[in-house]
């Protein structure tokens, strides 16, 4: 089973769409991360991240549903 896990654009560096590097916040913890899959990926979009690759984009609301949903696996867990 993967597991992608949904990051915020806050930057972007590099033109060639195969190079791009996006700094990810991750609810406060920041990576680089690349862009190469999502090539229409913005600053302030979110994106599903999944070994060191963003592999979609996805809108605020189902960012924030995941959130939830990994909000209440930690506290079934703890």
């Amino acid at each position: 089973m993967c597991l992608g896990i949904p990051g915020k654009i806050v930057s972007i560096s590099g033109e060639d769409p195969l190079y791009r590097v996006g700094k990810i916040d991750f609810g406060g913890i920041r990576k680089e991360i690349s862009l190469a899959y999502v090539p229409e990926a913005e600053v302030g979009n979110y994106v599903i991240v999944h070994a060191g690759f963003a592999i979609s984009v996805i809108d605020e609301q189902e960012a924030n549903e995941v959130f939830q949903y990994l909000k209440e696996m930690e506290e079934v867990q703890g």
